[in-house]
């Protein structure tokens, strides 16, 4: 099920940046497009962190599941 989300998450991090693109192409607007672009950077950097291992070498993802089998 996290996969899932974390896949749901990506998928708009790319859609945001897509629209920001847009959006600033027909309004010439700067502020929301830009802020578009942050939420999907803080979007990205939250999937790496659940996803990137920590120095014991176990991702926060794979702890949660692990958890969930016992």
């Amino acid at each position: 099920m996290t996969d899932i989300v974390l896949s749901i998450v990506m998928f708009a991090a790319l859609a945001l940046v897509a629209g920001s693109v847009v959006l600033w192409r027909r309004t010439g607007e700067v502020k929301n497009p830009a802020l578009m672009v942050l939420l999907a950077v803080i979007a990205v950097v939250n999937v790496l962190i659940w996803t990137l291992p920590s120095t014991g070498g176990e991702a926060p993802i794979e702890q949660i599941k692990s958890a969930g089998e016992g």
